[in-house]
């Protein structure tokens, strides 16, 4: 990293970090903001979907959190923080899994039009969220691991308002189960990405990790 700063080029970096911890900052209230509303909506709409995605939200919200508290830190900080992430996904990725089928044995019937007002409200955010880091979308793995979460998340939304109207269709729970398993599926997937990507930074040589 010290190479970069020759020719007076410190400053430039400066300010590209400095957009960065904003940009998460603005992502991080949003998320918090949006696990709020979600799981209260979820919770009285008896949605496993929506809670998945509410616990999307408080995950982000974490690992936003997680990536300004590490951000400026040499890489080996950066890859330990975004292993966390990781592994937080898979978790949340059971957890969906868990809930999905309690809720399959018990048979309950969400409420179809919370989900599809909470579903909109939800891509919004996520899709604000996106476009804000998209520009961050490659670099290490901690801001590889920020894109990915919030790509997965407006991916899960567009299914959420999709179960919706199945939901309002057939009369049964079966689309928001089958949204419920889609997103635990991201959440799998996401969190192996970014541990694997985590790990190879972690292996990395101590004298390349020294002048990062």
């Amino acid at each position: 990293m010290a190479g970069h700063c020759c020719g007076g080029g410190c400053g430039s970096d400066r300010s590209r970090d400095e957009r960065w911890e904003r940009v998460l900052l603005i992502a991080l209230g949003i998320n918090a903001g949006m696990f709020a509303i979600e799981m209260i909506a979820g919770v009285s709409a008896q949605s496993a979907s929506l809670m998945a995605d509410a616990l999307d939200f408080l995950g982000d919200a974490a690992n936003y959190l997680i990536s300004l508290v590490v951000a400026g830190l040499a890489l080996r900080w950066r890859a330990r923080a975004a292993l966390l992430k990781g592994l937080t996904l898979l978790l949340v990725g059971l957890w969906v899994l868990g809930s999905t089928l309690w809720m399959a044995y018990a048979g309950s019937l969400p409420q179809a039009e919370t989900m599809g007002v909470i579903g909109v409200m939800a891509l919004v955010a996520n899709l604000w969220c996106a476009l804000l880091l998209w520009r961050h979308r490659e670099g290490d793995a901690n801001r590889r691991s920020v894109w990915i979460c919030s790509r997965n998340d407006a991916i899960g939304n567009v299914a959420v308002v999709v179960a919706a109207g199945g939901v309002f269709g057939t009369g049964t729970a079966w689309p928001d189960i089958g949204v419920a398993i889609i997103l635990a599926g991201l959440g799998v997937s996401g969190g192996w990405q970014i541990i694997g990507h985590a790990m190879r930074e972690l292996k990395t040589p101590a004298e390349v990790v020294a002048s990062e």
